[in-house]
């Protein structure tokens, strides 16, 4: 069998793993869109928060879906010596990571796609100006978040930690990055901390997609700072990684 036929029937195992485990799909999966119709409630009288928002649920559903799950999930085989177990079968690293990223990755877009459906159907944002934009940003912001996902794991001591260390990243993320609000109204201290980072730039060029209508070559500076976060994850994610 083709490497590209196992990368594809471990794909089909990772999304069967996933909808059978319910933890993993609320936290991944269905809580940045609960978090969507409840803050989008709270403004729904507001064109300009929505604006806002709905770009910033879709950075923060990105996030969620790669770099959150990825580093939960390599954790738990790591301690499990899962990975170990595969390391020792037949299957090609390469068919077995594809599948793994690849089921990530499809929740992400996934996640996207709803988060702009919901957004326009229900609260009357507008659907995306620049469909590119939207693509391409979504693409640079899972294989950044991916890349970092599976780095930080080797910086995860066992399974019980996972979940502070994964949140102590996560949370002030949402929080200085523009999720719920603006970064224009952080501190300037907060505000140059939040530039500095990934998920503003990835929620800057997914408004600028959604809402602002100003296409890709608006948002260059955006694009290469996600990349550079990108290159950073795959080179420490290649450096540092590990079976057990």
């Amino acid at each position: 069998m083709s490497a590209a036929a196992l990368a594809w029937r471990q794909f089909r195992f990772e999304r069967r793993q996933f909808w059978r485990n319910p933890t993993a799909a609320f936290f991944n999966f269905v809580l940045p869109l609960l978090f969507l119709v409840l803050a989008a409630s709270v403004f729904s009288s507001d064109p300009d928060e929505l604006d806002v928002l709905v770009p910033g649920i879709a950075g923060m559903a990105i996030m969620a879906t790669t770099f959150s799950a990825l580093a939960f999930n390599l954790t738990f085989l790591r301690e499990q010596g899962i990975l170990k177990r595969m390391r020792g079968t037949p299957l090609p690293p390469s068919a077995y990571f594809t599948g793994l990223v690849g089921s990530a990755v499809a929740n992400a877009f996934v996640q996207v796609a709803l988060v702009v459906a919901i957004g326009h159907l229900a609260y009357g944002v507008g659907l995306p100006q620049d469909w590119l934009a939207v693509a391409l940003f979504t693409l640079a912001g899972v294989v950044a978040f991916a890349s970092l996902g599976i780095a930080f794991s080797y910086a995860i001591p066992n399974f019980d930690a996972a979940a502070a260390y994964v949140n102590a990243v996560f949370l002030p993320l949402l929080f200085i990055s523009g999720v719920f609000y603006s970064v224009d109204s952080l501190p300037p201290v907060l505000e140059a901390i939040s530039q500095a980072l990934p998920l503003t730039h990835v929620i800057d060029g997914l408004s600028e997609g959604i809402v602002g209508g100003g296409g890709i070559d608006s948002e260059l500076t955006a694009l290469a700072a996600v990349g550079a976060w990108a290159l950073v994850g795959v080179f420490c994610a290649l450096r540092f990684f590990r079976w057990e």
